[in-house]
């Protein structure tokens, strides 16, 4: 059974000080919000957070956070962000053109802490630490950023928190655990309206790293890195769900199961939904050698349209359609894949993934030679043919379009974002080893330009989808 242990204490707590707002009032509809490390090993310096205009691709403003920045993540009405920095501290700020340093709220974390994710949910927010083998609950008052510690939940041994998968609204969220022997995870159930956790946790398969929740709360995907798998949970019953997937090249049923299985799935690391078309997309990552994949899962459940093939469901509580959990595809992308995004227009026809490259190698100047270069590359993939259609090499000396400057590689991707727009979307790359962020267009899909940030590139998110 799960306990609850209380911190408390002026330690814990951030020293905020008002400053009025100053600088434009007015806001564009879309920002990017990149967080960046101008910092060395030896030389360690407070991070940066960038917002990024998404009409004009300029940089609205820079502002200073905690040292060392390697996690980002806004709430679900993208206008707070939250870090967790190197320093030992938690930041939160709000996403707004007129963000100073001084407006920036900082929390010093508790000693032995060593968070790697967090999930922001209301005026909760979920820190998942495998220093404390806990999931933090953090709180702020209503109207503050200001966060203090309000419990911990402890997660039995053997296994350790990574990672906590919700939704707004949701009325609840999971904490994924790995076992510390290598044998299958678990995850603890956190009941968002009372802050407790259930007692009965679920398992999952060997070496969880990332989950997924649908926007209506109904099923939780969790991704098993060490099999190759995704575990669905049923968010409604708060049970594993049991569905029935069919064969794709025949279209007979296979056997009933809790796991969606691709054989040709290796090391599955980050999915993203096009809930248009009722399908998820997971990127696996490979061996970081060869080649990974996409893989294009069917997820419908039952509505009024599909009850004649589902004369059990009801509609306010929907089944698993016919056919869900069904591997649509096995698409080939670039070496080391390490996320995917899907255009969230009205279509759901693109997904763009990006290709870490070996880390062995230096990215390639145009095409890699094995053993020599890797491709440092994002795929586009047209979702209604699943093929890849595109290959966007990221550039190693790219000029910044805004200002005629050449700058430094862009090297090995390490997060993507995308968001949709009039008349085109835009995907946003970053890469730890350079100081600027490349910006793709999605009606052409090409470069358009990289946008400087003062720093190498740890994370960049979006506040609109």
């Amino acid at each position: 059974m799960l306990t609850l242990v209380t911190g408390c204490g002026n330690n814990y707590r951030p020293v905020v000080t008002a400053i009025n707002p100053v600088g434009p009032a007015a806001q564009p509809s879309k920002f990017a919000v990149v967080i960046s490390d101008p910092g060395t090993a030896a030389s360690p310096a407070p991070g940066l957070v960038t917002f990024v205009d998404f009409a004009g691709d300029t940089v609205l403003i820079t502002a200073n956070i905690g040292v060392n920045p390697y996690y980002l993540i806004l709430n679900s009405g993208g206008t707070t962000g939250f870090t967790l920095n190197g320093d030992h501290t938690l930041t939160s700020f709000d996403v707004d053109t007129s963000l100073l340093t001084s407006n920036i709220n900082q929390t010093t974390l508790l000693p032995n802490a060593n968070p790697v994710s967090l999930f922001p949910e209301g005026a909760s927010t979920y820190v998942a630490d495998p220093g404390l083998g806990a999931v933090s609950q953090f709180t702020s008052a209503s109207g503050s950023l200001a966060l203090s510690l309000q419990q911990n939940f402890p997660i039995a041994s053997p296994y350790t928190p990574i990672y906590t998968v919700g939704v707004a609204g949701a009325p609840r969220a999971y904490a994924i655990s790995q076992n510390t022997t290598g044998a299958n995870g678990i995850v603890s159930t956190i009941e968002t309206t009372s802050n407790t956790v259930d007692s009965v946790t679920i398992p999952v398969g060997k070496t969880p790293v990332y989950g997924v929740m649908t926007a209506d709360a109904r099923r939780a995907f969790i991704l098993n890195e060490g099999d190759g798998t995704e575990t669905v949970i049923n968010a409604q019953t708060n049970l594993l769900d049991t569905f029935t997937p069919l064969n794709p090249a025949t279209g007979q049923p296979l056997p009933v199961t809790s796991t969606i299985a691709d054989p040709a799935a290796v090391a599955p690391i980050w999915a993203d939904f096009a809930p248009v078309r009722n399908e998820m997309v997971v990127a696996n990552q490979g061996d970081g050698v060869h080649p990974g994949s996409l893989s294009v899962i069917s997820i419908p459940l039952c509505s009024a349209n599909a009850l004649p093939s589902n004369p059990n469901c009801d509609p306010s509580n929907p089944i698993d359609a016919v056919g869900f959990g069904t591997v649509q595809a096995n698409i080939p992308v670039g070496v080391r894949p390490v996320m995917v995004g899907v255009v969230q227009d009205v279509n759901n026809s693109r997904a763009y993934v990006a290709n870490g490259g070996d880390l062995s190698l230096p990215c390639a100047v145009a095409t890699p030679v094995a053993g020599v270069t890797t491709g440092c590359s994002v795929s586009v993939i047209d979702l209604n043919t699943n093929t890849v259609i595109a290959t966007i090499p990221l550039p190693t000396n790219p000029t910044n379009s805004n200002s005629s400057v050449t700058v430094v590689a862009n090297g090995h991707p390490n997060y993507l974002a995308v968001t949709s727009g009039t008349p085109t979307s835009k995907v946003y790359v970053t890469s730890g080893e350079s100081n600027f962020m490349t910006v793709i267009r999605t009606d052409t899909d090409a470069v358009d330009t990289t946008v400087p940030l003062q720093g190498s590139g740890v994370s960049v998110r979006v506040t609109l989808p």
